[in-house]
This record gives structure tokens, sequence and C-alpha cells, in this order.
């Protein structure tokens, strides 16, 4: 059975203590910082990150302004997002020596760190300090967290900020039913984070259901009913004095949400329905209108994109949870803490299943459960080396060293796509060629930076000017043409028209089409092209757009 706060006995080989676990914990943060550190600058544009950079800039003239400037409360439909790491960005950009975006990069390093860390201490309180080591080796080797900690401004932060949410959560829940003043301060600091980056954070009630339930069943199975109320009352009473604090913080990342009282209803109401003209995706190979996903879509793509150590110890941690939920010689509150970490892995895909709502650019809306299924994982490989232990140092050995490939071959996988690691699948994918033709790779145009890098670089090596008349050079786009201009600068002036154009730059999904044209340049990983350049002087093209 799963069992919290379970370490090696002192036997295991090397006597390993937690102390050691603890500072290789430290270690594997400093090391994912410093590849962050170099490699932060690597990263491209995606289609939402110029619009964000606006939305950053104008947040902070609203509080610069002393709240006059209120362009920020109606600016696109951002305003009904929290806009905290934005405004952060934009804060860090007029004190570090990068260029906006590069700030951006960095920034969503920094706060994917923090996430790492907090996983940690999740899986540490959880399931002692192996658990607490395995989570974050597991997180951070999960490329679509890893990659997407660079470049999403939006899931990225939330990821981290429901990371926070649930630890405070199983802190309230270990200290069930009288939390301590620490307890109430973190939980309505993290509830105000939550929310105030995207109003989605409330989901985090349904998390707790089970839990609770849990909690107050044993106490009426113990004392009877009206002690049991009393107190769950009281737990209720205590934490719900950390709301207003909740409350200030949600309004200062989120200023539109306390404008008037019932806006964030008005949020849930908006993001209730789809809110944009539909199109299609590549889902299974085949294009589909996105509010007509099927049901299995969230499931299945964490099936083909979680890595192979991850999936298999998460899938045995959901039966392992489950059964020690019902063992009544586990603490009451350990097994609580167990349900509301896997109700927070689990309880979103079931949710999105039987309601069915538009899903769109893979798992990215889903990034927020990466974490807690890297804390079941972690807490299912501590158990699995402890009962593994007790079968003799062979099998430990054998079992350790399969885990070791698995996380290597993963660790090679995102080495060989950087800086791409979101594209990134799994084995029963077939990698990114096996599902080049079945699902989206690139779906935000990050391969475009490098794209336009080479092209650059392949103008001044041929020397070549662009035709006369013109002291610029012309590039169609099929992709986020927004993204396109920015990467190429001011020497290049962007269109959607490929008549007359000197050069296309084309995104490799199936909405794109090749071009019997030269290639000027081709961002390629693992044999798939992710964005090409084509050379189209002397050439006429008259669409970039393939039929789907």
């Amino acid at each position: 059975m799963l069992t919290a706060r379970s370490t090696l006995p002192d036997a295991v080989p090397a006597r390993l203590s937690e102390r050691l676990y603890d500072r290789t914990a430290l270690a594997v943060l400093l090391v994912v910082a410093i590849f962050a550190a170099f490699t932060f600058v690597d990263y491209g544009l995606g289609w939402d990150d110029y619009t964000h950079s606006q939305y950053g800039e104008l947040l902070l003239a609203y509080y610069s302004s002393g709240f006059t400037d209120r362009r920020a409360l109606s600016f696109v439909n951002l305003y009904m997002y929290g806009g905290g790491f934005d405004l952060l960005s934009a804060l860090a950009a007029k004190v570090l020596p990068f260029d906006l975006f590069e700030t951006r990069r960095l920034m969503g390093a920094v706060v994917g760190i923090i996430g790492l860390a907090v996983v940690w201490r999740l899986g540490r309180r959880l399931g002692g300090p192996l658990a607490g080591l395995l989570a974050l080796v597991l997180l951070a080797t999960t490329p679509m967290y890893y990659g997407h900690m660079f470049m999403n401004a939006k899931d990225g932060p939330f990821s981290v900020a429901m990371c926070v949410l649930l630890f405070a959560l199983l802190r309230a829940i270990d200290e069930y039913p009288s939390p301590s003043r620490g307890s109430v301060i973190l939980l309505g600091s993290a509830l105000g984070l939550a929310i105030g980056t995207r109003i989605l954070g409330g989901i985090a009630v349904l998390f707790v259901i089970a839990p609770l339930a849990l909690l107050v069943g044993a106490d009426i199975r113990k004392d009877g009913v009206q002690p049991a109320m009393r107190r769950f009352g009281w737990f209720v009473l205590v934490l719900s004095a950390g709301l207003p604090l909740g409350y200030v913080i949600m309004g200062l990342l989120w200023p539109w949400s306390v404008l008037e009282p019932l806006n964030p209803i008005r949020a849930i109401s908006y993001f209730s329905t789809f809110f944009e003209k539909p199109w299609r995706e590549m889902y299974d190979g085949m294009p589909v209108l996105v509010p007509d996903m099927p049901s299995s879509y969230v499931p299945r793509l964490l099936a083909l994109k979680l890595p192979d150590p991850t999936l298999a110890l998460a899938l045995g941690a959901v039966g392992g949870i489950l059964f020690a939920a019902t063992r009544q010689n586990i603490p009451v509150n350990r097994r609580a803490g167990l349900l509301l970490v896997l109700g927070a892995a689990a309880v979103p895909v079931i949710y999105a299943m039987i309601s069915r709502p538009a899903l769109y650019n893979g798992l990215r809306h889903f990034l927020f459960i990466v974490p807690p299924i890297a804390v079941i994982a972690g807490v299912a490989c501590a158990y699995l080396i402890e009962w593994l232990h007790t079968r003799g140092k062979a099998v430990l050995a054998a079992a350790i060293v399969v885990l070791g490939l698995g996380l290597t071959a993963t660790v090679a996988d995102m080495v060989r796509l950087h800086p791409y690691q979101y594209a990134y699948f799994n084995t029963l994918a077939g990698g990114v060629r096996g599902a080049d033709r079945a699902f989206m790779l690139d779906y935000w145009g990050l391969a475009f930076k490098q794209a336009t890098d080479e092209l650059e670089q392949n103008i001044e090596a041929q020397q070549a000017i662009p035709p006369a008349g013109r002291s610029y050079w012309i590039v169609a786009v099929c992709g986020p043409q927004r993204v396109a201009q920015v990467e190429l600068g001011p020497r290049f002036l962007t269109t959607s028209n490929p008549r007359g154009a000197d050069f296309a730059l084309v995104l490799r999904e199936f909405y794109c089409r090749e071009i019997n044209a030269p290639v000027a340049a081709e961002v390629v990983r693992d044999g798939v092209p992710f964005a090409t350049v084509y050379d189209l002087r002397g050439r006429t093209v008259s669409t970039l757009q393939a039929s789907p």
C-alpha cells in the first residue's frame, strides 16, 4: 500500500539519509537553473506572446499612473485573466540587460523553477524526502512542463500557482481540524494567487471534496455526527479568515476582478462557452473542429505525452492511493492528503471528459495537472523502491537501473528537441516522428525564431540585397504572422499573400502547404520539419494555405 512519509530503512545500501535526499533535490534545482540560465534565449515567441507583453505594459501603466490609465481593464480579452506574470516581466525588463521577450523567457524559467521547488516540498510532505526528490526529478524531466515554463505566459504561471495552492491545502488537511495561523495565511495567499492568475483556480474546490468527506466520515464513526460537524465547521471558519488576504492578492494580480463584485462570475460565464470562431486542429490524423474534440482527448494525449516512467508510475499510483485510502492503519489525515493530490491530478481530466469543452493546443490548458501527476508518481516510486528493497538488493538495483534508463532516454529526447521540448511525444506515440502526421507538434510556432535566424544568415552569406526599389525583404507567412515580424525585425515586411514575396516562412503544420521552391532555411528535429523558409524569388505562388 502507499503510505505517507515513507523512507528507505537504515539498511539501504549506502545508508542514504534524509539530508542527502534533500541536498540532492537542491542539486537538481541548481542544475535546472544553470541549464535555464544558459538556454532561455533559445526559445522563440508563441502566438499569444506579443499580446501578453502589451498587457504587461498596460498593467504597469495602470499602477504607475495611480490607477488612472485604465486601458488594461478592457484590453482584448486578457483583462479576464490575471496578469501577474506579464506585470512581473514588464517590471523585470526595465532593469535586466535583455530585450523584452528574452526577459519574459527568463522570468518564465524562474517561475517554472519555483514550481519545481514547490513540487519537491509537496512530494516530501506527502511521502517523505525520497518521494519529494523523485517527484522533483520526474517533473524536471517532463518535457511538457519544462518546455512550457519558458514560453507559456498563461498556463505555466497558472500551473505553479496551483502547485502553491495544492501545498497550502495539503498542509491545512494535515492539521485538520485546527489549522495553524501559518496555514490560514498560506491558503488565503495561495487562493488569491491561483484565482488571480486564472479564474479556473476555483476548480480546487472539487479537489477537497473527497479528502474532507474522508476526514468527516472518520470523525462521525469515532465521535458521532454533531462533534464531527462542529470540527468541520471550525475548520472552515478558521480557514475563511484568510479569504480577505486572498481577495487583496487576487485584486493586485487581476485588477479587473475587483472593479465590480460580480466580475469573477462574469469571467466564469465568458470562459464557460467557446468565445472564438471555431477552427480545426489535427487530432488522431484528422482535422477536427476544436469544439468537437472527443472526450478521450485529454487522457489520450496524457498517455502519449507524459514520459514513459512518469506515466507508468502515475497509473500505478492511482490504484495504490485508492487502496491506501481504505487502510485504517494509515492516519486519516495522511490518507486525505493522498486523495487530495490524486484529485488535483484526476478531477480536471474527468471534468473535461464529461463537460466536453473546446479543446486545442495539445495539453497546455491542462498543464496544471502535470505537477500533481509527478507528485503521485514520485510517492509511488518511493514506495516501490522500499518494497523492492525487501525483495533483495539485486531486484532493487535492477529497478533503479530501469528507472534511470527511462529518465536518461527522456532527457536525451529533451536535448534533441531543444528548444521545442513542449512538442515531445513518448514511445507509445513513436516520438515526434510517429506523432507528426497524427497530432500538432509546434502549434505555437516557436521554430520561427530559429528559421528566421537561419534566413538572415543565408542572406548575409550570399550578400543578397532586396529587389530594386526596395530596402526591405518581403516574407509571406503561414503561421503566427506577428511572431514572424518580431523575429525578423525592421529589414523585413511580413504578409499573408505570397504573390510578389521574396520568401515564404511556413509552419509545418497541416494547414500550411509544402511549396515547390528552393529551401532557404529549415528547422528539423528527429527528422521532422517544424518550420521551413522557401525562396520564392522568380516564382509565382498563389497561396500558402493547404486544404484540410
